[in-house]
């Protein structure tokens, strides 16, 4: 276990292999810990860090730390930390939406970015989220497999009131406007069976700035990384691959390596 102390608490984080750096953030269910399958894919190419944020899994859980602000400079400060001026980031739900706060605030920082179930539009989150606990959450949205056996574990360590305070902010927020403001490539991924966050609109979609681009995994629900684990990790492995400032548009889901792994 990795830690590290910013702001007298401590912060939680591993790290695998070599190379670039790419840091990857989890979601309201679960920890870093869910990662470790597309962080040692990575880490054959790169230097993988996966991060808790304050309230989940072994980071600190004080509520003072739990807005949306305290989250980024979270980031911010562990990236300082760990000597790191340029990141490819990969977030999930809670760990997208500080990922793209993150990029508003540091621009120079960040290289390029997958977010993933990313709630861009109003009410695009189940109303669960506000009122079942982590347990029951994990419940909810992963299968009892091997695969989901970590996030399923490590979802009662996080504290419910990060998880909500989280939730006020995000809904006063036009994450579709701030999303327009990025000027890193962005990748949106989701599971077209997602039963957290809806997909956005065809219209939204449409209006994306050219440097983002949508994918839609059509047999994965919240956790694309877990239902559909090589096809995911390939196609992270093709979206670090492309040269610096590069827009995703051009990345598919290849059929020669989409039959590969059905």
């Amino acid at each position: 276990m990795s830690a590290i102390i910013i702001r007298d608490r401590i912060a939680h984080y591993e790290v695998l292999g070599r190379g670039r750096p790419v840091l990857f953030l989890h979601g309201w269910i679960g920890s870093w810990r869910y990662w470790v399958p597309a962080m040692q894919s990575a880490s054959q190419r790169y230097r993988a860090y996966a991060l808790d944020l304050w309230g989940f899994g072994d980071s600190d859980k004080h509520p003072e730390n739990y807005a949306l602000e305290a989250q980024t400079h979270l980031l911010a400060a562990f990236l300082d930390e760990m000597g790191i001026t340029r990141i490819a980031l990969i977030g999930h739900g809670l760990g997208a939406v500080v990922s793209l706060l993150f990029s508003l605030r540091y621009p120079l920082a960040v290289d390029r970015m997958a977010l993933i179930a990313l709630p861009l539009e109003v009410g695009a989150l189940h109303n669960r989220l506000r009122t079942d606990s982590p347990e029951k959450l994990a419940d909810w949205l992963l299968k009892p497999t091997i695969s989901t056996e970590a996030a399923r574990h490590e979802a009662p360590k996080a504290d419910a009131r990060a998880l909500r305070s989280s939730l006020e902010e995000i809904e006063s927020l036009d994450l579709v406007a701030e999303l327009n403001k990025v000027e890193a490539p962005s990748l949106l991924l989701y599971g077209r069976n997602d039963a957290l966050v809806r997909l956005p609109s065809g219209e939204t979609v449409t209006h994306l700035p050219e440097h983002v681009h949508q994918i839609v995994f059509e047999q994965s629900g919240h956790f694309p990384m877990l239902d559909e684990q090589s096809k995911f990790n390939r196609l992270m492995s093709d979206f670090l691959l492309l040269d610096s400032g590069v827009s995703p548009r051009q990345l598919q889901l290849k059929e020669e390596w989409k039959r590969r792994v059905r």
